[in-house]
C-alpha cells in the first residue's frame, strides 16, 4: 500500500482504451491509491471495447495541486480530449510540476497537444502516432515502456504489465 492517500486522476472520453484504463486502475488501487475517473462531463462512457466507465470529476474541475499523478489511456478518447483547453493545461501544469504523468499507447496525442513533449526526449506509444510525436520533436523508441524525466511511457495493450511496472516504480520512489 505504497500510494495510500495518493490520488491520481485518470482522463477518459468515448472509446477509450477499456484495459488501458482498467488495468492500470486497479494496479493503483492495489497499492492504495485513490483514483479518480475525470471525463468531460459525468455521463457515462463507452470504452473501445465496451466496457461502460462512469467518471467522479470533470476534468475541468481538478486542480493539480490536489493530484500526485495524472494517466493519459489510449484509445480513441485522446483524440477527442486533446481538442480541450482544459484537458491541455492540467496536463501541462502536472508536467511543469514534475508530477508523474503515466501515458500509453494513443495517450502520447495529448502529451503532443499540451505542449510537454521535449525536443529529443524518448516517448512511444501506437505505431499510429509515431510520426506525430516525432514531429512534435521526440524520439522514437520501440520498447514496452520506460521513464523519460517524469513521465511513463507505454507502447500498446500488449505492454499493460511493463507500463504498470514503470509506473508504480516512478510513483513509489
Amino acid at each position: 500500500m505504497q500510494l495510500q492517500n495518493k490520488t491520481i486522476a485518470t482522463l477518459v472520453a468515448e472509446g477509450v482504451e477499456d484495459l488501458e484504463y482498467y488495468v492500470p486502475l486497479m494496479r493503483l488501487q492495489e497499492e492504495g491509491a485513490k483514483v479518480l475517473t475525470a471525463a468531460l462531463d459525468l455521463k457515462p462512457v463507452r470504452g473501445k471495447n465496451g466496457l461502460i466507465i462512469t467518471p467522479d470529476a470533470r476534468i475541468d474541475e481538478l486542480d493539480p495541486n490536489n493530484l500526485f499523478a495524472l494517466i493519459l489511456p489510449g484509445g480513441w478518447a485522446p483524440d477527442k480530449l486533446r481538442r480541450y483547453d482544459a484537458v491541455k493545461t492540467l496536463v501541462k501544469a502536472m508536467d511543469e510540476a514534475g508530477k508523474v504523468i503515466g501515458i500509453i499507447c494513443h495517450g502520447g496525442s495529448i502529451a503532443i497537444s499540451a505542449g510537454i513533449i521535449r525536443k529529443g526526449q524518448r516517448a512511444t506509444g501506437s505505431t499510429g502516432i509515431r510520426d506525430d510525436l516525432v514531429n512534435a520533436g521526440a524520439v522514437w523508441v520501440d520498447e514496452a515502456a520506460f521513464r523519460e524525466r517524469n513521465q511513463v511511457w507505454g507502447r500498446v495493450v500488449a505492454d499493460i504489465p511493463d507500463f504498470c511496472r514503470e509506473l508504480v516504480g516512478a510513483l513509489t520512489e
